[in-house]
């Protein structure tokens, strides 16, 4: 049984609620951050808490917890949860609003979930994502707004594809839940501009910059045309393969040998957390 705190209360998920005054359902004014355990510890937790520390601020959104707070209920549902290793969700809101408009108390759920591995068949044949002439609002907030690869699922599906990889201006940023590299030779390339920090990401260009010269900067669409892998990553994709991306088929169309060894080096790392 997964467990969640509610503003001070901890209880079965099941029994928790938000009234519906809160500006998350009324206005869509909610953030969120997400990630696994490893060996029933937190994954990067410094890192996660200054980015969620970060996007809060964003929002105007104050904290009613404090860093050690917050990892002690954290650690608290892990162990409550039964369970080796977890997702661990993170949703706070505007909280409820007399006025419907006005931040007055924002509120904060934590949430213990079951990991949802990408399917094996993924890593070994590498994804199909299409494009997307779109760049998200205040990209580095994880906001709960998702209105946009909600709406684009027909077309995903219609595609065959898992997801949209957003560009503007022939300039790429982002997937819709995750953050995107480029390989070129000895070159590990990603967008520095309307994306995500993500933690993974994050660490994955640790990673790499022991064997490869790493390149954040603007990343354009012309690039994919010479580029010899792609791939993307977030919490539960670690380093995904992307061998098409619309109709362009990236490299020789086979997932690729960078790409494989960044996820044994993740993979790796994450065994011994």
């Amino acid at each position: 049984m997964h467990y969640g705190y509610f503003n001070g209360t901890i209880a079965p998920t099941t029994e928790l609620a938000v009234g519906i005054t809160d500006l998350g359902l009324l206005r869509g004014y909610g953030m969120f951050d997400y990630f696994l355990t490893y060996n029933g510890k937190p994954f990067q937790w410094d890192w996660y808490w200054e980015r969620f520390r970060n996007s809060a601020a964003q929002m105007h959104l104050p904290l009613p917890l404090g860093k050690e707070e917050t990892y002690a209920v954290v650690m608290q549902l892990i162990e409550q949860s039964g369970e080796p290793d977890v997702a661990v969700r993170f949703v706070m809101t505007g909280g409820y609003s007399a006025d419907s408009i006005s931040i007055e108390q924002p509120n904060l759920l934590i949430l213990t979930e079951a990991i949802h591995p990408v399917p094996p068949v993924q890593y070994e044949n590498g994804i199909k994502v299409i494009l997307d002439e779109y760049v998200r609002e205040m990209a580095e907030v994880k906001s709960t707004d998702y209105k946009r690869v909600i709406l684009k699922a027909p077309d995903i599906r219609a595609a065959g594809a898992s997801d949209l990889l957003y560009q503007r201006g022939g300039e790429i940023s982002e997937l819709s839940r995750s953050n995107f590299f480029l390989v070129k030779g000895d070159r590990i390339v990603t967008p520095n501009r309307h994306v995500l920090r993500g933690i993974t990401r994050r660490t994955v260009m640790e990673l790499a910059a022991v064997d490869f010269k790493v390149e954040e900067r603007p990343v354009l669409l012309s690039e994919l045309y010479d580029a010899d892998e792609a791939f993307t990553t977030s919490s539960t994709k670690k380093v995904l393969p992307i061998t098409q991306i619309g109709d362009l088929t990236i490299g020789d169309g086979k997932v690729g040998p960078k790409s494989q060894y960044l996820l044994e080096r993740f993979n790796e790392l994450v065994q011994g957390w």
